[in-house]
């Protein structure tokens, strides 16, 4: 798991697609999904962890390139 698009193809298996408009609006859906299937015993602790990173990475550039888009 390295990419946001892999998070998303992660999802598709379990028939979660998201599409809501906004890039960070998007990984932060994704986020509650993923904490949704670990909570559920659906991922190890392991993977949720790695999951989470991107997202996390990605939550970050994201608003860094909107902070740029602002100014």
């Amino acid at each position: 798991m390295k990419t946001f698009l892999d998070v998303l193809d992660l999802l598709k298996n379990f028939d979660i697609y998201i599409h809501v408009g906004k890039r960070l609006w998007d990984i932060e859906l994704a986020a509650i999904e993923v904490d949704n299937l670990y909570r559920a015993g659906i991922l190890k602790p392991k993977e949720y962890a790695q999951i989470k990173l991107v997202l996390r990475h990605e939550h970050e550039a994201e608003e860094r390139r909107e902070q740029e888009r602002e100014n």
